[in-house]
């Protein structure tokens, strides 16, 4: 069997909403698993999680398994309904829909539901991806609240810099202006906001890339922030390549040795997930000791410098991101984010998944 695994660590989860609840003691936690649980497996990280209030996902079908897998708390649909059969089995199965533009409230509005829905109300602060424009919300919402479709409303936005310098104020403040007329629930915070704004921990809070163990903050380490790393990407050396000096390794040549080395070939590729763009360079952990990657990332193998490493070999591990390596410092040597390395080993569907319950 081909030796590429991922390793979930649902005690990590755990740790991480604890955190979560440290630094938001008052809210309630919607924690995201979409995207497969940000490519950790959907069940695997809702049972890590277990303690949430609620969840958050994108389609159907991963609240569907959310529910019949025994799951209880409140299962939002993030980007709510796209067919009005959607919001029938949305009410009967006690799902809360996002609702961000009319055509959506039209859906709801035109049906005969024997269950009332619970939704959220985006407004759009400033991000302009999703969300009822501020301007027209209020008048929107005045003509919802006496409406028996809805069990309940809470009104939510999505914050586009909470990790940068410009911070949240800026969209805040237009939330602020709108949700003050109305006693509504709120939820505004993500995982950035979560560590840098207090004041945005209202009724609800949505932790999402912290929960994995990564960072939200660009620059600064997960481990500043006391958070784990859930996923483990291991693997193993396959084979073990001497080059003389001028010799190269991998397609196009990218690489050129200085010196006579060492090389090992791990598998690995992108086709499993791993950034094909990642650069000469791009740490791994391998016999105990960090070195790095060299040569152009091929579709099923990559190449790393085992010159100083006198005890690898065929068969030996090697870590590509988790507990010693960072998925953030892979992902900043590549020129992308963590979210995207997480996600993308759960895209390729090659990388099996093994779970740790302790």
């Amino acid at each position: 069997m081909r030796p590429l695994k991922v390793i979930v660590d649902q005690a990590s989860l755990r740790h991480n909403l604890a955190i979560v609840k440290q630094l938001a003691p008052k809210s309630k936690i919607m924690s995201v698993v979409k995207a497969n649980g940000y490519g950790h497996g959907l069940i695997n990280v809702a049972q890590g999680l277990s303690e949430s209030d609620g969840f958050a996902v994108l389609a159907l079908n991963e609240a569907i398994d959310l529910r019949e897998h025994g799951f209880e708390q409140d299962i939002l649909l993030l980007e709510g309904a796209f067919e009005s059969y959607e919001i029938s089995i949305a009410a009967k199965m006690r799902f809360n829909l996002v609702v961000h533009n009319l055509h959506q409230l039209q859906m709801i509005e035109k049906l005969k539901l024997n269950h009332p829905i619970d939704i959220h109300f985006k407004i759009n602060t400033g991000m302009n991806r999703l969300g009822f424009n501020p301007n027209e919300a209020k008048e929107i919402l005045r003509t919802l609240q006496n409406k028996t479709h809805f069990k309940s409303i809470t009104l939510m936005t999505h914050f586009a810099t909470a990790d940068e310098p410009k911070g949240v104020d800026w969209q805040l403040t237009v939330f602020n202006d709108i949700a003050k007329h109305f006693n509504f629930s709120h939820s505004v915070a993500n995982s950035a906001s979560i560590v840098n704004f207090k004041k945005t921990h209202l009724d609800w809070v949505r932790p999402g890339i912290m929960l994995y163990g990564a960072s939200p903050i660009m620059g600064q380490k997960s481990s500043a922030l006391n958070i784990k790393p859930v996923m483990q990407l291991k693997s193993k050396i396959i084979a073990i390549q001497k080059l003389s000096k001028d010799d190269s390794v991998g397609y196009g040549e990218t690489f050129k040795a200085k010196n006579d080395m060492r090389i090992a070939v791990v598998a690995c590729g992108y086709a499993d997930g791993y950034p094909r763009h990642a650069p000469n360079g791009t740490p791994v952990y391998v016999e105990g000791k960090k070195t790095s990657t060299v040569g152009r990332v091929s579709m099923d193998m990559l190449y790393i410098d085992v010159t100083n490493i006198s005890q690898a070999s065929i068969s030996s591990d090697v870590e590509l991101w988790g507990e010693h390596i960072p998925v953030d410092e892979v992902a900043e040597k590549a020129g992308t984010v963590g979210y995207e390395l997480l996600c993308a080993i759960s895209a390729s569907k090659r990388v099996p998944i093994e779970i740790i319950h302790g």
